[in-house]
């Protein structure tokens, strides 16, 4: 395949096509650099009547480097350059488009086959390369995921991000080893049936190495702010070719298998088809009818009208993270309270109530927005909402990055584990937790040192308020060994209380997959009610009615529970329920005595005493 990207160096027959919106600059010329760092030669290059500048550099090969002289006296970076050896501020490199793929049979996986596993390239190896994550997609295939989450990796300040300030929006970050290395992954991915979603960051721009505005002055709007300053203007039709070009890029040139969009609530636009309803059509309409790419995002407003048909007028995403199921159980197991914690109360018939809508909040007043949030999306099937009880943000934006793992006990734990891999939305992983990772995942950047002073000093300021945190020390973000105790420790797969909670992930999303009731769950399918005040169960059932499968969640404290006394309880017509799975398992860590367990379920009733998940499923 060899793409043709709109903007940017674009290398050809004869040598490479330049072409970038400069619409504030009166005169370009592209500098060409060696790679001590010095001046070459310079090409002027012609503007047409739209603001772009563009020509054909004869002779020209991959690996040259250049930069952008804008009129005369200022030297800036491609803003769609494919590849920053030097850092976001050095000049860029021409990158060739050719790899040698191995995937040509392969077409994606559909968004209601998705079981995802976010992954941070620069903690989850020793050299936190994307050649190092390659060896270990056999692990987690074998875990029984079907797609791998890529945290952003278009290039950031320094050598260390999350990959939230990212200011290279076309070119994989230098540090986790830059464009082949990152097809090399995704073509292994594929070879082994594994989807690959890129995080993007299609909100706002790092503070350090934006140089949008020495181009345009039209890229940002005073109009509209968002918490990172003036919005990006998608009004305008470059900004808006800019991003799609992104978003097809990634489709097409990296042969990605959805994008995953941060923050989709700070996509300020009032166009008459807002940019997410076009960038989504314009990449679905880019590529084959039989390839599968799947559009997932962050937003916290619980709108229905970004899951809702472009037919219908919505923006077509496929799925949405759903944070409310990860809050409900967070409040229920470690009694999280302050912040937005503050209206969720994690009783079983609230997160009852959230399994069967898909989020909680549909229109209810928020105590912590101080107005209504949501609306009504229940006729939504269960896979269109993501869920999980760990990710980046919810251990990160904790002041020591402490896991779920680290706070609430094994038992709660294994609870918490299996009632999200037994929920019917679709489960979201954070790289380590299937084994209770003891290491955290701390926030940490490598900015200059004025602006890193500036994030170390909010970053310590930002918990103050909060009473749980008050005699905590926040580690310094910009400190290495902030980073560096992020990284997950593989050893710890070596120690029992590690690898049985594996077994646990491990058997329940073989059980995921393999169940016809578990697997591409239809509302109609499923149904959640409390059964007390700690303890919920959720019903799965085939289209004919006969076959069924029951999920038992204790979330603490003693619990006796009569299968025939509730109508959702009962086994199916001329059934009876076998117990198929106990989270409390001595192969999983637990204590659970078979015959005890047995005992109880030939009178037809379920005990506990602490948090437990069972499953039952109908005999006949």
């Amino acid at each position: 395949m060899n793409w043709q990207l709109p903007i940017g160096a674009q290398l050809n027959d004869t040598g490479v096509r330049f072409r970038v919106w400069a619409s504030n600059v009166n005169r370009l010329e592209v500098v060409i650099y060696d790679h001590k760092g010095q001046e070459l030669s310079t090409y002027p290059l012609r503007r047409d009547e739209f603001g772009y500048y563009l020509g054909q550099i004869e002779g020209m090969q991959a690996g040259v480097r250049y930069m952008y002289r804008l009129d005369g006296n200022i030297d800036r970076p491609d803003p769609a350059s494919r590849y920053q050896p030097e850092g976001v501020h050095g000049p860029s490199e021409v990158v060739s488009s050719k790899f040698n793929w191995t995937d040509s049979n392969w077409k994606g996986l559909p968004a209601n086959e998705l079981i995802i596993y976010e992954v941070h390239i620069g903690t989850a190896t020793p050299t936190g390369t994307f050649e190092a994550f390659i060896e270990k997609l056999d692990y987690v295939k074998q875990l029984g995921v079907t797609a791998i989450e890529i945290m952003p990796v278009a290039d950031f300040p320094g050598n260390r991000n999350w990959g939230y300030d990212g200011v290279n929006l076309f070119a994989p970050a230098r540090s986790y080893g830059g464009p082949q290395e990152l097809k090399k992954l995704v073509d292994a991915a594929h070879a082994k049936g594994l989807a690959v979603i890129q995080d993007v960051v299609y909100n706002h721009f790092g503070p350090d190495g934006n140089y949008l505005r020495n181009f345009s002055q039209e890229y940002f709007t005073e109009s509209k702010k968002t918490p990172w300053g003036d919005a990006i203007n998608f009004s305008c039709e470059a900004v808006r070719e800019y991003f799609i070009a992104n978003a097809m890029y990634w489709a097409k040139e990296y042969h990605m298998d959805g994008l995953r969009m941060d923050a989709i609530h700070a996509i300020l636009d009032d166009s008459p088809q807002h940019i997410l309803q076009e960038l989504v059509a314009r990449v679905h309409q880019s590529l084959p009818e039989d390839r599968h790419f799947v559009f997932t995002a962050e937003d916290d407003r619980n709108e229905v009208w970004l899951l809702r048909p472009q037919q219908e007028d919505g923006a077509g995403i496929d799925a949405l993270w759903a944070d409310d199921f990860h809050h409900q159980v967070r409040s229920a197991l470690a009694g999280d309270n302050e912040g937005y914690f503050q209206d969720f109360s994690g009783n079983a018939a609230d997160l009852a109530e959230t399994l069967n809508k898909g989020w909680f909040y549909t229109g209810q007043e928020s105590r912590f927005a101080g107005k209504p949030r949501g609306t009504d999306a229940c006729h939504f099937d269960p896979y269109h909402f993501i869920y999980c009880i760990q990710n980046h943000d919810q251990i990160g934006n904790r002041p020591l990055g402490d896991r779920l793992n680290a706070i609430i006990d094994p038992a709660e734990y294994r609870t918490a584990s299996a009632l999200l891999l037994l929920s019917p939305g679709t489960p979201l992983l954070f790289h380590g937790q299937e084994w209770g990772a003891t290491t955290p995942f701390l926030y940490f950047t490598d900015h200059n040192a004025d602006l890193g002073k500036l994030v170390t000093e909010g970053r310590r300021s930002e918990f103050e308020y909060f009473a749980a945190f008050n005699h905590v020390e926040v580690p310094d973000p910009q400190a290495q060994n902030t980073f560096e105790n992020s990284r997950l420790n593989w050893n710890e797969l070596e120690e029992e209380a590690h690898s049985q909670l594996i077994l646990l992930y491990k058997d329940l999303l073989a059980m995921r997959q393999k169940s016809p009731l578990l697997h591409k769950v239809t509302r109609q399918r499923f149904q959640s009610q409390a059964v007390g005040d700690n303890s919920l169960v959720l019903r799965y059932g085939s289209e004919s009615g006969e076959d069924g499968l029951l999920v038992v969640v204790n979330l603490k404290g003693e619990f006796e529970l009569d299968l025939w006394a509730n109508k959702i309880t009962e086994p199916p017509q001329n059934t009876r329920w076998q117990l198929h799975f106990t989270s409390n398992n001595p192969r999983y860590g637990g204590n659970d005595k078979e015959a005890e367990l047995w005992e109880t379920m030939a009178s037809n009733r379920v005990k506990a005493n602490g948090p437990v998940v069972y499953m039952l499923q109908a005999q006949h």
